[in-house]
């Protein structure tokens, strides 16, 4: 049972206290200053006349006496203290020290009743709370601590340990990892290490048999025992280390994944044990509630971490669906290597920077670290359909393919040698030079314009010309010196493709979305598809696929949009065009926010807080 402190005032008669109340502490008190309630973990009755209470009511309230720890003792059985008033909770109007007893005993098992009532309803609604904590969070390191530090607070232990289990590579065996420590009244720098798995040590031992250890003292535990105490870290700091708890952390599948150590257990969690004294007034053993409950959590933290590993599992799972899929694009596309990784990081920072504003537009606006990682894996996925465009238009480089190239220049091949067998009939070499330096030049000048550019020259009346004039081919027909196709394809004005095959490229957003949409997302998730097919988009609605304006545009995909724009710019690995420099590539940025395309608050962000930065060594 728990024991109880008896302040007595010298008004008290010592005869009162019969030997049932003699098993209590007992301090003589001559004023309200001698009354402490800092006694932490105890029961405690102030025991005085009532002219010491009324004289010292107001300096017993603000020391920490309250309704439940005042009894008022008459040793005059024909004095009327009408005046008591809630501070006062017992009467004893008896010089008998057996009623005196019974009233202390009542008080006693009524109080102790109570304790255990509040102490149950603080339990249940602290497990609670544990419970609701330790599901929520998945940072494994975090969730430790977490799990550590609720154990000592339930429980009122001074220091404690957390213990994993983990293989050692290439067998079978395991190790003991020292992973957390806590030490309130010890604090000292922490390092993680590993000992070997036996039953020479105190935790060794409970992870071998996951039987629960409850050592009154670290310091005599008998001989026979297999385990001993290391008791290194109290010679080092001067900690005395008592009771200790030590419990196994055990999973679903009855699999012991570590071990919790606690150790002095103190009758008040926030009393400093800066001394011996201290450990020897306030340390008291743990008992079989506390194991009953450590062990409930333990399991409870065991099953949580498992929970976490497994979660984690599947991020790193999913982490190398998402680089294999970025690996398979650009396997596709070597040209644009690197891109998806960069619009996901300009992506994240842009948002992140919003995150940062307090004022204007973005006030308001905050994202989660699941939105922050939704943004991410968008920005990563967001050109997967191009896994479904032909590959010969997908690294187009040039305005003709490299086979039509080859064509064109056997076909000019055909008629230098039709001009040399033309001079060798007549003998004309004017007309030989004119006709084979036309001819060279045409090769040179279709060669030119077979690069991609992004001027706005009309090269028609060039190519019409060439288009026009004819050769004999080996069938004895006439044919012109650039066919219909092969013209269409060299008066691309801007860039290298038509605008069929550009259609074909802009088809990669409904393949994305196609492949986006049957993944089964996490709620968390959800929105990606959405993001990633919108980054074409425009907001004056004349973006692709669905021609959708400013309002029907999600704030992460006008993120997205920014970013997949400005790093098409300044790709240094596009072939069809030069990069252009980072302020080039901004003032283009600013022109597109100007002309409404994209959106202008953004942009500014992207510029300001240099978000552009972030791409470059990537």
């Amino acid at each position: 049972m728990e024991r109880m402190l008896l302040y007595r005032t010298p008004g008290v008669p010592e005869q009162l206290f019969s030997a049932g109340s003699g098993s209590n502490d007992i301090k003589t008190i001559e004023s309200a200053e001698g009354f402490s309630a800092e006694d932490c973990g105890a029961l405690y009755l102030i025991i005085c006349d009532f002219g010491f209470y009324k004289k010292n009511r107001d300096l017993l309230a603000a020391r920490g006496a309250g309704p439940d720890s005042i009894v008022v003792v008459y040793t005059d059985l024909k004095q009327d203290q009408s005046g008591a008033d809630e501070l006062v909770i017992e009467y004893v109007k008896s010089d008998q020290p057996d009623a005196f007893e019974h009233c202390i005993e009542s008080y006693k098992r009524n109080r102790l009743r109570s304790i255990e009532y509040e102490k149950a309803v603080s339990l249940n609604r602290e497990l609670l709370s544990i419970g609701i904590a330790l599901s929520a969070e998945r940072e494994n390191d975090k969730l430790l601590d977490d799990i550590l530090f609720k154990i000592r607070q339930i429980t009122r232990a001074d220091a404690g340990s957390l213990y994993l289990l983990e293989n050692i590579d290439g067998s079978e065996e395991k190790n003991l990892l020292f992973k957390i420590s806590h030490n309130d009244s010890n604090p000292s720098d922490f390092t993680e290490f590993r000992m070997p798995l036996n039953k020479k040590s105190i935790a060794g031992y409970v992870a071998t048999t996951s039987e629960v250890l409850n050592i009154p003292d670290a310091y005599a535990i008998p001989d026979a025992k297999p385990y001993s105490f290391n008791n290194s870290y109290d010679i080092d700091t001067g900690y005395r280390s008592c009771s200790i708890l030590t419990v196994p952390m055990i999973d679903h599948l009855e699999n012991i994944i570590g071990v919790v150590q606690l150790i002095n257990r103190k009758r008040c969690f926030t009393k400093k044990l800066n001394t011996a004294g201290d450990v020897e007034s306030y340390v008291e053993p743990f008992d079989s509630e506390d194991e009953q409950i450590v062990l409930s959590l333990a399991s409870q933290a065991a099953v949580s971490l498992e929970n976490n590993i497994l979660y984690n599992e599947i991020e790193t799972l999913f982490e190398g669906f998402v680089a294999a899929s970025v690996k398979a694009i650009e396997s596709r596309d070597p040209t644009t290597s690197g891109h998806s990784s960069r619009v996901a990081i300009y992506s994240v920072e842009t948002a992140k920077a919003i995150n940062g504003i307090t004022e204007g537009k973005f006030a308001g606006v905050n994202f989660s670290e699941d939105q922050l990682k939704e943004l991410r894996y968008a920005g990563l996925l967001h050109d997967f359909g191009k896994v479904g465009v032909r590959e010969a238009v997908l690294v187009k480089a040039k305005k003709l393919y490299p086979k039509d190239l080859d064509i064109i220049k056997m076909r000019f091949g055909y008629i230098r040698k039709c001009i040399e067998l033309d001079y060798v009939a007549h003998r004309d070499e004017r007309r030989f030079k004119d006709e084979a330096a036309e001819l060279d030049k045409a090769l040179e000048s279709i060669i030119s314009l077979n690069e991609p550019s992004i001027k706005t020259e009309n090269f028609a009346d060039v190519l019409k010309i060439y288009s026009e004039k004819t050769y004999t081919d080996p069938e004895g027909r006439q044919a012109p010196w650039l066919t219909a196709e092969e013209y269409e394809l060299l008066n691309i004005k801007r860039g290298s493709l038509t605008q069929k095959e550009r259609k074909e490229i802009e088809s990669h957003v409904e393949h994305s979305t196609d492949f986006l949409q049957n993944i089964p997302w996490t709620s968390s998730l959800k929105q990606l598809p959405t993001i990633a097919r919108g980054h074409h988009e425009r907001m004056d609605g004349t973006g692709y696929p669905d021609g959708i304006s400013a309002d029907d545009i999600r704030l992460t995909t006008r993120i997205m949009a920014v970013a997949d724009i400005y790093d098409a710019l300044t790709a240094n690995d596009r072939p069809y065009k030069k990069a252009l420099s980072a302020q080039t590539a901004l003032k283009i940025l600013l022109e597109d926010a100007e002309n409404n395309h994209l959106d202008r608050d953004i942009v500014d962000v992207f510029i300001d807080k240099k978000i552009y930065e972030f791409g470059v060594d990537q």
